[in-house]
């Protein structure tokens, strides 16, 4: 057999292959494909998955369209005219009617043209609403706010899932002021605590001594108005032992001493 007549088969067949692979094509789980056929972009995107496309001519460009998370340092001024570093963390995604559009407008990755510099923007104007120790102390009121201005100006293009600001750097001098308000306002809130501790304590003890002088009062007034009651404490307090009368015959005082009685009687 001539080698010619082998070759030309293989060829052929090799030519075959690399037509049909050129006529394919796999999206990969969380992606979507974008076709380019000769320069020109196809309105519609390709579901993940096998599709078949013009060999040679049509290209798949796969856009991802899984949360994505990038970092993002940033810096601001607060209403103080404090300089804070914030450095954040960005969680966006796209969504799969904006794939086309991201590719023609982003080429797929929208994140340094189009998120970044909005979301700095909408924390700039955050931080200038709030002091350098407000940004501190409300860092979750401040990311709110750049989140829900972000998302504003980015619009319904891309999703922007969160922000989370993973650390605020302040200035040694600002950090040592705010770290020592903090501190006065501590011992302030301590000293107030111990005030009104003791007025209450006092206001209790006030109250305890008004109660037992009315009671006094009160058991005064049944003793003058109710002389028999004295007797009938008297008997009530008696525990069973007739009192002796100890005293001289010259007019001094007497003592009554209990006497006590044996079982059988005997004194």
């Amino acid at each position: 057999m001539k080698p010619a007549k082998v070759i030309g088969p293989v060829i052929i067949i090799f030519a075959i292959i690399i037509a049909v692979s050129q006529a394919t094509f796999v999206v990969e789980p969380g992606f979507r494909g974008v076709m380019v056929t000769l320069g020109k972009v196809s309105d519609q995107f390709e579901p993940e998955g096998f599709g078949m496309k013009k060999p040679f001519i049509a290209t798949i460009i796969p856009v991802l369209v899984r949360q994505q998370t990038r970092e993002l340092p940033s810096e601001c001024y607060s209403s103080d005219l404090q300089q804070v570093k914030v450095n954040l963390r960005i969680l966006y995604k796209i969504p799969e009617q904006s794939v086309v559009k991201i590719y023609q407008q982003y080429a797929g990755d929208p994140f340094t043209s189009l998120i970044a510099p909005r979301v700095q923007e909408s924390l700039k104007e955050a931080a200038a609403l709030q002091s350098a120790e407000q940004i501190v102390r409300q860092r979750e009121s401040v990311k709110n706010l750049a989140l829900d201005g972000a998302r504003k100006k980015i619009g319904t293009l891309l999703e922007v899932v969160d922000l989370v600001i993973e650390d605020i750097v302040l200035s040694r001098e600002l950090e040592v002021a705010i770290e020592s308000k903090m501190v006065q306002e501590q011992e302030a809130a301590k000293a107030r605590f111990t005030q009104q501790k003791a007025e209450i304590e006092a206001a209790t003890a006030i109250i305890r001594a008004k109660g037992e002088a009315e009671a006094i009062r009160i058991r005064g007034e049944a003793l003058r108005n109710n002389p028999s009651l004295i007797d009938l404490q008297i008997v009530e307090k008696w525990d069973g032992k007739s009192p002796l009368v100890v005293g001289g015959n010259g007019g001094g005082a007497n003592m009554l001493l209990p006497i006590n009685v044996s079982p059988g009687g005997a004194k």
